[in-house]
C-alpha cells in the first residue's frame, strides 16, 4: 500500500498528521491434561489517521480499498478540526526513514502445526508423571507487521514476530493445594524453545510445588527478606513503571487504571536507598517489550525511572514531552491497529547489582528467600502494595533451611525501594501481557531483576 499519497490531504489540512497500518498474524495452542483443547488463528489489519488541529481525532478503519481510506482521512481531518481547542504541544523529534525486520533463526512458519503439538505433549507428558494433576499449556506466535508515516517526514516500515508460552499448573496432596503459572516470550521465531529451554523450565519449577505443599508458616514479625527475580520485577512493574507514566502522572488515566503517588514536580526526589535503579528499557534484543521505534515514529531509549534511589525520569509520549518542555521517550504504544497510541512501558526491571546470592545470603541472621509469588495487589496510586511468596525458605545464620508456606510481605512503594541495602548480579526476565486504557490495550512486556535484599521487613 502506498502511503505517501494519503500524506498530502494531511500535510494541508492539519497541525500534525500521522497514519498507521498495522497487520498482525497469530497462531495459539492449548493443551489442557492431556488434551489439545483449542486452536486459535487470526489475520488482521486495519488502517489509523490521526490528526492535530484544535484538538486529537482517532479514526480507524479495516477496509483498504483506497475511497475507504480516503474518506477516514477527510473524516479524521473534519473531526480535529470540529472539538475544542486544547493547547496541545508535541515535542520536536527527528524525522526517521528505515524498513527493518527482527531476525528469525527458525521462522514462524517453518515451525508446523504438529511440532507444537508435540513439544505440548510431550510437557505434559513429563509434568503428569511428577503427580501434578492440573495442568494447562499454551504457545503462541505472533507476527506483526507496521507502517508509520506522518507529515513531519517520518516513514517507518518493521516486522516484528515473537513467541509467547504460559503454563499453569496446579497441585494436591493430603487436602493442601499449591499453584504455580509463569509466562515466558521473546521476540524472533521458534529458536525461543531451546533458547529459554522452555520443557526443563516447567519441569522443574512445577517439581517445587510438592515441596511448597509440605511447607509451614513461620511466626509472623520484622525479618530481613531476599527476593528472587520474579518478585523484583512485579515490583518494578508495578511500583515503579505504572507511577512513571505521565499520563497517569497527570491523572489521564484516573477512571480507568488509577492515577499515581508520583507528581510532575517529584523528579529529583527519593524514591529509594542508593542502590536502587529501575530502568525501562524497549531495545534489549529478543526481548518481548522489544521496539525499535515507538507508534508515534520515535527511536527508543532505555530509561532510568528511579536511578541511585531518586525519581528521575518519566514514561512519555510527544503529547507529555511537549507540555513538559521535553524529547519523547519513545514510550507511545498501541495493541492493535483501532486503538490509540498510549504511554506504555517495555521492559522493566531493577538493576542487577555488584552481590552474588551466596553473599546475601550469609549476611542474614534471620530472614526469609522468597523466590516467587502466588499473589499481589497493589491499590491505585501504586504506593500500598502486597506480595504473597510461593517458593519461600527460611534463612537462619546465613544458611537456608525449609521451605516456608506463603509468606507475605505489605509494604508501600517506598518502604520496600528504601529497605534495599544489596542487589545481585543475576538478571532474569518473565513475559507478561500489561493492560491499560479504555478501551483495555494488552502489550506485550518483559518485567524481571536480580535478587534484591530488604533489612528490617514486616512479614506475616
Amino acid at each position: 500500500m502506498d502511503i505517501e499519497k494519503y500524506l498530502s490531504n494531511l500535510e494541508k489540512e492539519s497541525r500534525y498528521g500521522e497514519i498507521r497500518i498495522m497487520k498482525t498474524k497469530i497462531n495459539s495452542l492449548t493443551y489442557k491434561n492431556g488434551i489439545l483443547v483449542g486452536i486459535e488463528t487470526s489475520d488482521v489489519e486495519g488502517i489509523a489517521i490521526r490528526v492535530l488541529n484544535n484538538n486529537f481525532s482517532f479514526v480507524t478503519t479495516n477496509s483498504i480499498h483506497e475511497s475507504d481510506i480516503k474518506r477516514a482521512v477527510e473524516r479524521a481531518i473534519r473531526i480535529s478540526k470540529m472539538k475544542e481547542k486544547r493547547n496541545v504541544l508535541l515535542s520536536h523529534e527527528k524525522s526517521i526513514k528505515d524498513d527493518y525486520r527482527v531476525d528469525e533463526k527458525k521462522k514462524i512458519e517453518d515451525f508446523q502445526l504438529e511440532e507444537k503439538i508435540s513439544l505440548l505433549s510431550d510437557i505434559d507428558k513429563k509434568l503428569m508423571e511428577n503427580n501434578l494433576q492440573m495442568r494447562i499449556l499454551n504457545i503462541k506466535d505472533k507476527i506483526q507487521e507496521i507502517e508509520f508515516a506522518n507529515t513531519e517526514g517520518t516513514m517507518i516500515h518493521g516486522i516484528i514476530p515473537n513467541i509467547y508460552y504460559f503454563y499453569y499448573v496446579g497441585a494436591l496432596e493430603n487436602g493442601n493445594f499449591e499453584q504455580v503459572s509463569r509466562e515466558y516470550g521473546m521476540t524472533g521465531g521458534y529458536e525461543f524453545v531451546n533458547e529459554m529451554n522452555i520443557m526443563d523450565r516447567t519441569v522443574d519449577e512445577s517439581k517445587k510445588l510438592l515441596k511448597i505443599l509440605k511447607a509451614k508458616k513461620i511466626p509472623e514479625g520484622k525479618m530481613d527478606v531476599i527476593v528472587g527475580p520474579e518478585v523484583s520485577g512485579i515490583v518494578a512493574h508495578e511500583s515503579s513503571g505504572h507511577p512513571m507514566e505521565a499520563d497517569r502522572v497527570s491523572g489521564r488515566e484516573g477512571a480507568q487504571a488509577g492515577e499515581s503517588f508520583v507528581k510532575f514536580d517529584s523528579l529529583g526526589k527519593r524514591v529509594g536507598s542508593d542502590v536502587v535503579n529501575v530502568i525501562d528499557d524497549p531495545t534489549i534484543e529478543k526481548s518481548f517489550g522489544y521496539m525499535k521505534y515507538d507508534f508515534e515514529g520515535v527511536k527508543t531509549r532505555k530509561k532510568y525511572l528511579y536511578k541511585n534511589g531518586i525519581i528521575n525520569e518519566f514514561l512519555l509520549n510527544r503529547e507529555y514531552a511537549g507540555m513538559l518542555g521535553l524529547e519523547s521517550n519513545g514510550s507511545a504504544r498501541s495493541s492493535s491497529w483501532n486503538l490509540e497510541p498510549i504511554i506504555r512501558m517495555s521492559n522493566t526491571y531493577i538493576e542487577p547489582g555488584n552481590y552474588s546470592l551466596e553473599e546475601m545470603i550469609k549476611d542474614v541472621k534471620y530472614g526469609i528467600l522468597m523466590n516467587s509469588f502466588t499473589e499481589w495487589n497493589i491499590d491505585d496510586i501504586r504506593y500500598n502494595e502486597k506480595y504473597v511468596g510461593r517458593e519461600a525458605y527460611l534463612i537462619e545464620n546465613g544458611e537456608i533451611k525449609d521451605p516456608v508456606r506463603r509468606p507475605v510481605i505489605e509494604t508501600t512503594t517506598t518502604k520496600f525501594y528504601s529497605s534495599v541495602d544489596a542487589v545481585s548480579k543475576d538478571l532474569e526476565f518473565f513475559a507478561g501481557t500489561c493492560g491499560k486504557g479504555d478501551p483495555m490495550q494488552g502489550v506485550d512486556v518483559w518485567m524481571g531483576g536480580p535478587y534484591v535484599r530488604l533489612r528490617d521487613m514486616y512479614i506475616r
